[in-house]
């Protein structure tokens, strides 16, 4: 059961890891080259979908797998591989933190900022973008890193 949950934790964080890194090379990137009503209905488009079953299970396993790791007794683990996983279960965690506290709350203002009902518009784009943009993207670099480092960390401790 040990091996099950380390393994576990290794793939859910490294595919969390790996669809963060393609939002932070790809998405993002390509996303800047709109112009604002643009980036902010395409980006209001993705928080919609993003947060799904498949997502979140991914979400939630990059905390769960490497907590439930840390946790369950390993007979023959040294204290380095325990540190590791520690280490790497920490930077999940800190990653979720940024995005509860960061990247969420920036999403729910875009989302916010649409249209009042009656089709008048609530914000100018161009405004909204600026309120949203740079913020998210701090916060996003910021998770990505620290989930890149917990995969990182959490592989070490299996080899």
């Amino acid at each position: 059961m040990p091996t099950l949950l380390l393994a576990l934790a290794v793939v859910s964080t490294g595919l969390y890891a790996g669809f963060m890194l393609i939002f932070l090379t790809g998405i993002m990137p390509a996303l800047a080259r709109l112009a604002d009503a643009e980036f902010v209905t395409a980006m209001r488009g993705i928080n919609e979908c993003v947060p799904r079953a498949a997502f979140l299970s991914v979400f939630l396993g990059a905390v769960a797998f490497p907590a439930a790791a840390f946790l369950v007794p390993v007979d023959g683990r040294t204290d380095a591989q325990g540190r590791l996983v520690l280490a790497g279960l920490v930077c999940a965690v800190l990653n979720h933190l940024v995005t509860l506290g960061g990247n969420i709350p920036l999403n729910t203002a875009l989302a916010a900022s649409g249209n009042v009902p009656g089709g008048a518009p609530e914000g100018d784009p161009s405004a909204v973008r600026t309120a949203f943009e740079a913020r998210w993207n701090g916060f996003h670099r910021a998770r990505t890193v620290l989930i890149v480092l917990s995969f990182g960390l959490l592989t070490a401790a299996v080899l």
